[in-house]
């Protein structure tokens, strides 16, 4: 068998990725913009495909690389995907708010016909975007949280409970689980109206999906993370790809459709989430609100909200609170753990406070502990919940004060990790100190040194509830 003609075909395909490669690599250099220069296929993500280093850690490498050298932002790549990296603050608040119409979308996948959770208000862009972010923003007032904080605070008997039973057996708790089960039961009574009990069964249902939707070392799950980050969202639209998992999609839906039709049957009424969906989906307000929210009615049944929206919306809830909950208040023990002098500080604090409020933990107790926001916000600003905020230039922008211009469908990365361990904003990052956020110590620095939720229209919907 004469083998020289598919050794020809080989060889030229091996030539032919080899040129593509090095062509998708010379974006930023054809543009003109200064740029970190990529190793060939791996970009400048070499260590993360690796698995050398985390995301945020890969993030924050790059920052420190761009701003010694003096730059305010710098082209890199992500494999042969070019992106832009911003780290001078100013620019960043320029991206994030005061030229927010060039950058209002984050660039995910999103298919709300093939993939209904995908539909939620973090993936939407554009008008959908606005129009979902218009009906939800009054469920998240100070006022309706604290309506809800009373089943909040439910959950905490369990908790205590099941601490208290892991000391007198060994004294050795798996804080990360039990907190991840804690923050469970909490979404699922406030989110769904559901005694998920996962604080005494950590193989209920939700404990099982939760995980399936964060479990990193799933094939699947990386696969179309993977489908969806390399090809053309027209593409995966044209053969409706799917990104979430199927099983996790049915449970979502089956709980949210489930719930609506129960309560609405039975005229039931709850001071949770899904009760502010069901008065969006059947009269288009939340609470006390006259009239209908201001914004264009896509929906052709005429209803506010469908139940695929409102399932979209529980479940970003849901997935939102689960892991950047849970992750949080374990970073937040473990530091106080490390840092008796703050955990004393801590608890002298609490006990002043409850003793004020017949040793009851209220909405009000809670907003008088100063001390504990500062360690929280201090947490979040060592430890963030999301490394990175990527944005997509939406049309041509000018970047002001130089000759670069960043075109339409460019993403456009925050760094937030490595603003937050910036020396120059705080100094001895490593330490653990919550007295950075003392009302002194925050009007010195620039707004934009702290974007655990983002920042600008887009920022974090649930923002009040660290107010």
């Amino acid at each position: 068998m004469d083998l020289t003609p598919f050794a020809y075909i080989i060889a030229s395909l091996i030539a032919i990725s080899y040129l593509y490669v090095k062509w998708a690599q010379s974006y930023w250099r054809r543009k003109h913009i200064q740029h970190l220069e990529p190793a060939f296929l791996y970009g400048n993500v070499k260590r993360l495909l690796k698995r050398e280093i985390s995301l945020g850690n890969q993030f924050q490498d790059i920052y420190n690389e761009v701003k010694s050298r003096g730059w305010q932002f710098s082209g890199y790549y992500f494999l042969t995907a070019p992106s832009l990296i911003v780290v001078d603050l100013e620019l960043i608040k320029r991206v994030m708010q005061t030229d927010f119409v060039h950058f209002m979308n984050h660039g995910f996948f999103v298919n709300e016909e093939a993939d209904p959770l995908s539909g939620h208000l973090f993936r939407l862009e554009d008008d959908k975007w606005r129009n979902v972010r218009v009906k939800l923003t009054p469920a998240f007032t100070s006022g309706k949280l604290k309506m809800m904080f009373s089943t909040m605070t439910a959950c905490t008997e369990g908790l205590a409970g099941l601490l208290k039973e892991n000391e007198r057996l060994n004294g050795v708790v798996d804080i990360k689980d039990v907190l991840s089960r804690f923050t469970t039961d909490v979404i699922g009574s406030v989110g769904f109206g559901i005694d998920c009990n996962s604080i005494n069964d950590p193989d209920c249902d939700f404990i099982v999906y939760g995980r399936k939707v964060f479990d990193s070392h799933a094939i699947g799950r990386r696969i179309r993370q993977t489908v969806a980050v390399l090809l053309p969202m027209s593409l995966l639209k044209a053969i409706n790809f799917k990104l979430t998992d199927a099983s996790v999609e049915a449970f979502f839906l089956n709980v949210v459709r489930n719930t609506m039709r129960y309560r609405e049957d039975n005229n039931i009424n709850r001071r949770d989430f899904m009760q502010l969906m069901l008065q969006l989906k059947n009269r288009g307000t939340i609470g006390e609100d006259d009239k209908v929210l201001e914004g264009k009615d896509e929906n052709r049944d005429g209803s506010w909200l469908t139940e695929n929206q409102i399932a979209a919306q529980c479940f970003v809830f849901f997935f939102a609170g689960f892991e950047t909950s849970a992750t949080t208040m374990t970073f937040a023990l473990y530091e106080l753990a490390v840092n008796q002098d703050i955990q004393e500080k801590l608890r002298r604090e609490i006990t002043e406070v409850l003793g004020r409020h017949g040793h009851q933990i209220t909405y009000e107790a809670i907003m008088e502990m100063t001390y504990l926001d500062k360690i929280v916000h201090e947490t979040l600003r060592k430890h963030p919940p999301i490394a990175d905020i990527p944005r997509i230039c939406t049309k041509d922008y000018h970047i002001p004060g130089t000759n670069a211009v960043i075109k339409k469908g460019t993403r456009v990365d925050i760094p937030v990790q490595g603003i937050h361990r910036d020396p120059d904003y705080y100094p001895d990052p490593e330490k653990f100190d919550p007295e950075r956020f003392s009302d002194e110590n925050k009007s010195k620095r620039h707004q934009y040194a702290f974007l655990p939720f983002g920042e600008g229209p887009r920022v974090c919907i649930g923002i009040k509830r660290m107010k």
